[in-house]
């Protein structure tokens, strides 16, 4: 589950909301910055950290809100613009062709199997699925801010929103991995 990494700030500053939005905004950015430069100082390739950068922006953003207007209504729907912008992000990046999973299976994947119509097409659909939970979230997220639900049910909405995507992640390439290989055992 090395892809979770790159959500790391977004789980900081879930955790760290009841402690006031301005710092858990803070804390967002500060764990994002310092995920890119270690991951920078490794070596990653560009493509592999465009959600990490796209994090950063987003941080970026919130904290300066956050900051100069501490009182504003965005307070409210921090967990809902969390995740849609989350979904901006991975709907863009397969809008691009880029699905912002290809830099991440590359990590873990050998070089030869980079540029074949599976390996492309397995990260389509996983960015995929992570942009739908990602759009449906917010979606229950805003309604829950709306609606005056209470925090454990926003809490119980946003691990869905994480924890249903990633176990796809986790099961989707060896489902595909086996069918092509019964494919190419029959062809």
């Amino acid at each position: 589950m090395h892809y979770l990494r790159g959500f790391a700030p977004w789980i900081v500053y879930a955790c760290l909301s009841p402690l006031g939005w301005q710092w858990s905004a803070l804390a967002g950015l500060v764990t994002g910055l310092a995920l890119i430069a270690v991951n920078l100082r490794a070596g990653m390739a560009p493509d592999a950290l465009i959600l990490e950068c796209s994090t950063a922006v987003f941080f970026v953003a919130l904290t300066a809100v956050a900051f100069a207007a501490p009182h504003s209504s965005v307070s409210h729907y921090g967990g809902a613009l969390s995740f849609a912008w989350l979904a901006v992000t991975s709907w863009a990046t397969l809008a691009l062709r880029r699905p912002f999973t290809l830099g991440i299976a590359r990590r873990t994947t050998p070089e030869k199997f980079w540029h074949t119509p599976q390996f492309l097409r397995i990260n389509v659909v996983i960015t995929a699925a992570w942009a739908a939970a990602f759009t449906l979230t917010a979606i229950a997220l805003t309604a829950c801010g709306l609606a005056g639900a209470g925090t454990g049910l926003k809490i119980t909405i946003q691990v869905l929103g994480f924890a249903a995507p990633a176990v796809f992640t986790a099961r989707y390439p060896k489902i595909m991995q086996a069918r092509y290989a019964r494919m190419s055992a029959t062809g």
